[in-house]
């Protein structure tokens, strides 16, 4: 009698796990797979966090790349700027001598200042001539009114200007994605927790209640680091 009591005995406690604190008894069998389960997620979940920080590092240089491209181009259409400008006066000095000569009925005067057109302005004065200012009261009040007069500088200053634009605005959006993988790392983190204290609760049914919600974060974490843009 005593032999049949310790083989029932030893088969129950091969087929559940003893209650504990009047717990419910949790079969081996559950358990053990509740373990497996709990070492594949963080298993995977190191990787994926090693993996969400390493982009979030890469994006970040990236940012940071374009910033300095950004302000670099901002430097250069500064001096164009500055060259546009510079040559812009000169056009202004030598054409206000020409309408000074003009008005005081100097014909040597204006003829000298005309042959000291700069190649910039020369076609945008043949342009405005063309127009018969003095007649035409729609002519523009001076050549510097026309699209032709493009100063040296002006279109390199625009284009510099649209390139700090646009290195401007790819940087905001490496930090986004710099943002995202580093929120990714939170998720992961929120996974290895839940993951590791899934074993702590003494009902059972809260024990997979709390691995299930680890498995749910990172399913969720890993559909978004598949979607997120990646670099190497």
């Amino acid at each position: 009698m005593g032999e049949d009591g310790s083989a029932r005995e030893a088969g129950a406690t091969a087929d559940e796990k003893a209650p504990a604190d009047g717990a419910p008894a949790e079969p081996i069998g559950a358990e053990r797979i509740r373990d497996i389960i709990a070492v594949v997620i963080l298993s995977i979940t190191a990787v994926l966090t090693a993996w969400s920080g390493f982009e979030s590092s890469k994006w970040g240089g990236e940012m940071s790349i374009s910033f300095s491209k950004a302000s670099t181009a901002r430097i250069e259409a500064s001096r164009e700027a500055e060259r546009a400008n510079a040559a812009r006066g000169y056009d202004l000095d030598v054409f206000g001598i020409y309408v000074q000569a003009l008005a005081s009925d100097d014909q040597v005067l204006a003829d000298f200042a005309e042959e000291r057109f700069s190649d910039a302005f020369r076609p945008a004065f043949d342009e405005w001539i063309a127009m018969e200012p003095l007649q035409n009261p729609d002519a523009p009040k001076s050549p510097f009114a026309l699209d032709a007069y493009q100063p040296p500088g002006q279109q390199e200053a625009a284009e510099a200007d649209a390139r700090a634009d646009e290195l401007f605005q790819t940087a905001l959006r490496n930090n986004q994605r710099g943002d995202n993988y580093t929120l990714l790392t939170v998720l992961f983190a929120l996974v290895l927790f839940f993951t590791s204290v899934s074993g702590r609760p003494k009902l059972a049914s809260m024990r997979w209640f709390m691995l299930g919600l680890a498995v749910t974060l990172a399913i969720v974490g890993a559909g978004f680091l598949a979607a997120f843009p990646k670099i190497i």
